[in-house]
């Protein structure tokens, strides 16, 4: 079981809710804006190569600090600030969706903090001809649907990624309005805040993964990151929808090892 840490940051005006587990080289994980945060079974397996650092976002849990927070820019500064206290001086990181995005940003804002650099559908582009979802308009039941990839059955899942899909269902109701309240602050109206500026900044290798049935972003914004980062790998995985991770925890968490190893 990953261990709490809670953090003071800039005199008290954030404290940050941080995981912890493992031992090896340092990883930090960023969870998406909605259906997952906190701790995971693919956390559990990359835990046991990596030291994990997973932290609430402001406004999750109970990080706050929020309020204090303009823009991505901003929150993407703060994920620094969090790294120090930690004693963190450079880590791999890994990020889902919202967490993506900052991850993209951190690495091409001060790229000497990030070793190699995961991202799972990360938002950050936009495409007219293919909108990433609205989460702020969805309701809950096309939300819940619209989260899983319409190929997954209980047939094509690990025994550890059904139990934690149903947790997941369970929890993601009851969270739903903290959760986007939070994201909502930095994606919308869309979330292209202006990456594809700096991301010629980028110097981490680079691994891509996309759910092939992911309805909340299509899987086609991975081709705008493998054109924005050099060097960037794609892989697109079968079987799996926003929550790859999750769905897929054993193939993720594989997958993840494999290229940051």
């Amino acid at each position: 079981m990953p261990e709490t840490i809670t953090i003071s940051l800039r005199g008290g005006d954030f404290e940050a809710e941080v995981l912890k587990d493992g031992s090896g080289p340092p990883l930090l994980y960023l969870h998406g804006a909605i259906g997952q945060k906190g701790w995971a079974p693919f956390l559990d397996a990359l835990a046991k190569k990596f030291t994990v650092y997973a932290p609430y976002l402001p406004g999750y849990s109970k990080s706050n600090g929020l309020d204090k927070l303009d823009d991505l820019i901003d929150l993407t500064l703060y994920q620094f600030e969090l790294l120090d206290a930690l004693g963190v001086a450079k880590a791999h990181v890994v990020g889902h969706f919202l967490g993506g995005m900052i991850a993209a940003e951190m690495a091409a804002l001060s790229p000497s903090y990030v070793d190699k650099l995961v991202l799972a559908a990360p938002a950050g582009t936009w495409r007219d001809s293919d909108p990433v979802a609205d989460l702020l308009s969805m309701s809950a039941n096309d939300l819940q649907n619209d989260l899983w990839s319409s190929a997954s059955s209980s047939m094509s899942l690990s025994p550890a990624d059904f139990e934690a899909n149903a947790r997941l269902k369970a929890a993601l109701a009851a969270d739903r309005m903290q959760d986007l309240t939070a994201a909502g602050k930095f994606l919308w109206p869309i979330p292209d805040k202006g990456l594809k500026r700096r991301a010629y900044r980028i110097k981490a290798p680079t691994l891509v993964i996309w759910g092939e049935n992911d309805r909340i972003i299509p899987p086609v914004y991975a081709e705008d990151f493998a054109k924005l980062i050099a060097g960037a790998k794609v892989s697109v995985m079968s079987n799996a929808g926003h929550l790859l991770m999750i769905e897929r925890a054993e193939v993720f968490a594989d997958t993840v090892a494999d290229f940051l190893s």
